[in-house]
Order: C-alpha cells, then structure tokens, then sequence
C-alpha cells in the first residue's frame, strides 16, 4: 500500500511540474495531498483577500507511530480523520509567491482503541477536538501548483480531553 501511495504521489507530482500554464492563483479552489499527520487528500479554498478554509480527509496516527497510549488503553493502528481550518493568510513577498498562513478549526478521529477491559479486542473509538495550525506556501511562478510545510496541534475535548497530539505535514496542491 505504501509503494503504491508513493508511486502515485510521484506520478501526480512529475506530471504537475510539467505543465505549462498560467501562473499560480490563490484566490480559488485547490486540491493536492498533504503527507503528516494527518495524511490525506487535501482541498482548499481560497476567498477574499486573505482567508481560506481548508480540509483535510485522509489518516490519522501514522506519523508519530501506530501504537500509542490513549486513556486507560492503546491505539495500535492507523485510523481515519477529518480536520478543517480558517486561514488568515498573506504574502511575504512581493511577487506573493510565498505566503504564510495560521488558522483554527476541528478535527474528527476514528481509531481502534484497545482498553485493558477488552482484553486485546479493541472499540471503535470516535475522537474531537479543536486544532490549529500555521504554515508556508510557495507559489512557483507560471505553474498551476503549490507546495506547503506547516505544523500545528490538536487538543481532543471528546473521549479523552487535554489528549495532545503534535499536526505536521508537507504537500502538493492543484491550483484551478
């Protein structure tokens, strides 16, 4: 599964650096993938002058390692989330093909959860909480794509509240 997520991301990413068109805009929709915590699909949508929002689809738990203490349990596997932001954000250049962005939003987790009650069966455990993050985007000129590194945090307020979990990641994404 990992081979095949890395070929895809390699052919989605030589055929992006191929084309020709005109330069990046950031005042509409996009899609790409983000690789982190968490990884996904990644959309976002750029409107007005400085503001986005942001969704990421994709798993949850990989990054930082399977198996981690999680109340009274463990989680031992990867798990699907959902995480949206509003963005602020604005260029750092005056070419505007490097802008910073923070933003504040939720997230929704579903992991296995294994409690010591169950002995080693595991729960459907379904997760939220709040999360923010900041990051950088760079624009290539006369490219239709954009490249991101960011970082942010993720405090759960349901099953297990305060549970902390460090939000990174880099990715690509399709400006049309």
């Amino acid at each position: 599964m990992r081979k095949l997520f890395l070929v895809m991301s390699l052919a989605l990413l030589s055929s992006l650096m191929t084309l020709n068109a005109a330069q990046a805009q950031y005042n509409n929709w996009s899609v790409g993938f983000r690789v982190g915590e968490p990884s996904g699909i990644n959309i976002r949508k750029y409107f007005g002058g400085n503001h986005a929002f942001d969704l990421n689809i994709g798993t949850y738990g990989g990054l930082y390692g399977t198996k981690r203490s999680y109340r009274s349990g463990e989680y031992k596997n990867v798990g699907l989330t959902i995480q949206g932001h509003f963005l602020w954000h604005t260029a750092l250049t005056k070419s505007e093909s490097l802008r910073a962005y923070y933003g504040f939003g939720g997230q929704i987790n579903n992991r296995r959860y294994y409690p010591p009650r169950l002995n080693g069966e595991y729960e459907n455990a379904l997760s939220l909480g709040g999360s923010g993050i900041g990051g950088l985007e760079f624009f290539p000129a006369s490219k239709p794509y954009s490249f991101f590194l960011e970082t942010g945090a993720y405090v759960e307020v349901l099953q297990a509240p305060f549970f902390l979990s460090l939000n990174t990641g880099l990715g690509l994404r399709y400006n049309f």
